[in-house]
């Protein structure tokens, strides 16, 4: 059994890789912090794990050691503690964002300040495993992607491995989880309840992992916020080099996805659920991607979807843990979701 503590385990994503780590064959979870509720139970702040654990938060200072640290705390702390998390765990997955620009000027540029610890940028490991599978095979220090970065990347990557992305306008649709579980003015349910607001049409932070994961510059990113609790659906319109016929799509998308256990091609003809939807992906490790070939231009609309708590965050964190301990990639991940939901 694997040692493993959870640094951060009160938010929603931290409660959420708890519930996979506890039913993970392979896992031991030994500690779970939280400075606010130190000395509580997890099933407090998590009910669906009433009768599951009784593992109580304690402050981050207590940690002792184990075999693998998971991080899920806000920004700017990962790097602030990241010599004592080396020194407490063989291995540390972080779910933050504080590691995931390789190039300090990048993070910088899209951070608003200087990388507090720019010599550790290039030894972590970007933990989309179906980018980075056999680097992360070898890894101690891996730094997940950003939800919306992780639906577009996965729907984006094979068109820019296969050299024919140019540019493309990415329009990711979210749910309310993905600001997290502390209230604020723009969360609070009056003011969040039927609405679609645009929040970042320009300028989001993702942006960057998305630019330097496809290697293209010519990227243009918006976010808006609609009534949905999980979920991230990412319409990207992509302008190639040239026209791509339906046959050549199903190809590129197939030699990328074919053998990927948590990515799945959804293109219907026919029915309500024939492009990817976030619904009906909540709480699995799923990414969903589909396409549409504009007959009259040489645009292709890529859609993907995802569940940003999972896909975007703790199931991706599980995923690329399995590969780094040689466990099976699909270990505590199996649930397939609900329909209807």
């Amino acid at each position: 059994m694997i040692r493993v503590s959870i640094a951060g385990a009160s938010g929603y994503a931290g409660g959420e890789l708890l519930r996979l780590l506890l039913g993970h064959p392979k896992v031991e979870v030994a500690e779970i912090t939280s400075e606010r509720l130190a000395g509580k139970f997890a099933h407090g702040v998590h009910p669906n794990l009433r009768g599951v654990t009784r593992l109580r938060f304690r402050p981050m200072g207590e940690l002792s050691g184990c075999d693998v640290l998971f991080v899920c705390l806000p920004h700017g702390e990962s790097s602030r503690g990241i010599d004592d998390f080396r020194r407490i765990a063989g291995g540390v997955v972080d779910l933050g964002a504080d590691f995931r620009l390789r190039d300090p000027a990048a993070y910088e540029r899209w951070y608003g300040e200087p990388h507090p610890r720019p010599d550790l940028l290039g030894r972590f490991v970007y933990g989309i495993p179906e980018l980075n599978r056999e680097a992360l095979r070898d890894a101690d220090l891996v730094a997940c992607a950003g939800c919306n970065a992780t639906a577009a990347i996965l729907a984006l990557k094979p068109l820019a491995t296969a050299g024919a992305l140019e540019s493309a306008v990415i329009e990711v649709l979210v749910g309310s989880s993905e600001a997290g579980a502390q209230a604020t003015s723009a969360s609070h349910h009056p003011e969040r309840s039927g609405v679609a607001r645009a929040f970042k049409p320009t300028g989001h932070r993702h942006q960057a992992e998305i630019a330097e994961a496809l290697g293209v510059e010519d990227l243009h990113f918006s976010a808006t916020s609609i009534e949905m609790v999980r979920g991230v659906l990412a319409t990207c319109h992509v302008f190639a080099d040239r026209a791509l016929e339906d046959r050549e799509l199903w190809q590129i998308y197939r030699d990328a996805y074919g053998g990927e256990p948590f990515v799945r091609i959804v293109k219907g003809q026919t029915g309500i659920h024939r492009y990817p939807e976030p619904g009906i992906l909540a709480g699995t490790n799923y990414c969903d991607v589909g396409f549409e070939r504009d007959p009259d231009t040489q645009r292709v609309v890529v859609m993907s979807a995802l569940d940003n708590l999972m896909k975007g965050a703790a199931g991706q964190a599980v995923h690329a843990f399995n590969l780094m301990c040689g466990f099976e990639e699909t270990a505590g991940l199996e649930f397939t979701g609900l329909h209807p939901l």
